[in-house]
């Protein structure tokens, strides 16, 4: 009885067990494919300059959300501006897009100046924190050089041209608009949804996917799509490692300070040949600066000055101009690194600090270091009597016509052409075996001895 009883409870205690178990796998399943059919959007953050990385990252979030099933892409957006081929190159994406895009200015603080203010018309869903700007969106040559009226008239006709061909569409301002890029005219939040610029203003993502549940958005082709978006959970776009490594090299102050960091590491190869290091790790410097200069919009006539502050530097050094070739050159390499990137808004450019800092400093150890250079090339070797050939000499003897002399600190024995008075200063003008050759140095030096 006992043993039915002990039998019975175990296998009760087996049918509870796996009943639990299978009650828990379908409750993990359930939750499973509950959380795979809330709807969701795709998040991406641009607080960046408008260049060609910033251009990848909202291509890939685009790609992504068209084919993972997100309802619509958030962007995220703070921006001074940047390159206008970039921000074609965005809007066309954005108006491309299968998917509806939101282009968000936030957080409070946050601006989208001058090429962001055309990736924020070209959304489908135009939205503005409190506290925000947007505009001054005037284009500026970003080759150098002052157009003439003419060329400049153009240059602007076809930038309010391109804004309008998708304002209108939108069914946005397109005269306040022009405003903005004709009088470099710019919008706080408030102003920009008084002109109808932008569809809301809202505090943040939950306030604004809550004011779009239900609202019903024009899309480009004048097809009408319904937003439900009130629910939708929020995935982040993450940066990839490529593309925070690109956005720091297209830095050009960091792209300068590895390009000329990288110079002075190939410089000491070429110095103390074998050494390997310097040569490997300048290389790599110097490539990585280049591939991120390359990226951006680069004056030819700055590169000219570059070369030419090289080599008066190395011309200071060579035939020494007294510091002035070295503060030319400075000065060069200044204007050269100033004016390098032809950056059509200041945080695409190099900064003035930065530029003379790395210029005076990179100069100056320049000249220093080709300076040790060529004076270590133009000695003789140090080893030997031959090394003594040229040096200075005292006679501690009267020398009639041989006797010792001192030379470098060193006692030698020296033969003299004409006698010569103790305390005389000679030069050594050659060698017998370890017998030296010397003569007087001077009919002055020769009075001062005998004096």
């Amino acid at each position: 009885m006992f043993e039915r009883a002990r039998n019975l409870s175990i296998w009760l205690i087996c049918a509870a067990a796996v009943f639990a178990g299978t009650i828990g796998v379908r409750s993990l399943v359930f939750a499973q494919q509950a959380g795979s059919k809330q709807p969701f959007i795709d998040k991406l953050v641009l607080s960046d300059t408008i260049q060609p990385v910033t251009a990848d990252q909202l291509k890939r979030a685009l790609a992504q959300a068209n084919s993972d099933g997100a309802l619509a892409l958030l962007v995220q957006l703070d921006t001074p501006g940047g390159l206008l081929d970039s921000t074609r190159g965005m809007v066309g994406e954005i108006l491309s897009s299968r998917v509806p895009v939101i282009v968000f200015v936030s957080p409070a603080g946050a601006r989208a100046g001058s090429a962001g203010f055309f990736l924020l018309e070209a959304a489908d869903v135009a939205a503005m924190a409190p506290g925000t700007n947007a505009g001054a969106a005037h284009p500026v040559i970003e080759f150098g050089g002052q157009p003439d009226a003419t060329m400049n008239q153009k240059i602007e006709n076809d930038t309010e041209a391109f804004l309008r061909s998708y304002v209108s569409r939108r069914g946005r301002n397109a005269e306040a608009a022009d405003a903005a890029v004709h009088s470099s005219h710019s919008y706080t939040a408030e102003e920009a949804l008084d002109q109808h610029l932008i569809d809301l203003t809202a505090g943040s993502d939950t306030q604004l996917l809550a004011a779009l549940e239900g609202r019903s958005i024009a899309r480009l082709d004048g097809s009408k799509v319904v937003l439900h978006l009130g629910q939708a959970r929020i995935d982040m776009v993450k940066p990839l490692l490529r593309e925070d490594l690109l956005g720091w090299l297209v830095n050009p102050n960091i792209a300068l300070l590895l390009l000329l960091t990288g110079a002075l590491l190939i410089y000491l190869e070429f110095n103390t040949p074998g050494s390997i290091v310097p040569g490997a790790l300048g290389t790599l410097l110097v490539l990585l600066a280049v591939f991120g200069l390359n990226l951006l919009p680069i004056r030819y006539t700055a590169v000219l000055l570059l070369v030419a502050a090289l080599g008066m530097l190395v011309l200071e050094a060579k035939v020494g101009g007294h510091g002035a070739l070295a503060i030319a050159g400075i000065v060069c390499l200044t204007f050269g690194m100033l004016t390098l990137v032809a950056a059509p808004i200041p945080e695409l450019g190099v900064n003035l600090w930065v530029a003379l800092a790395v210029s005076t400093a990179f100069g100056s150890i320049t000249v220093f270091l080709l300076t040790l250079a060529i004076r270590a090339r133009k000695m003789k070797s140090r080893l030997g009597v031959d090394a003594l050939v040229g040096s200075s000499a005292r006679a501690m003897e009267p020398l009639a016509p041989e006797g010792h002399v001192a030379v470098e600190g060193e006692i030698w024995r020296a033969v003299a052409s004409e006698p010569v008075p103790a305390g005389a200063v000679l030069r050594v003008v050659g060698h017998d075996e370890y017998l030296l050759r010397v003569e007087l140095a001077s009919p002055v030096h020769l009075a001062d001895a005998r004096g």
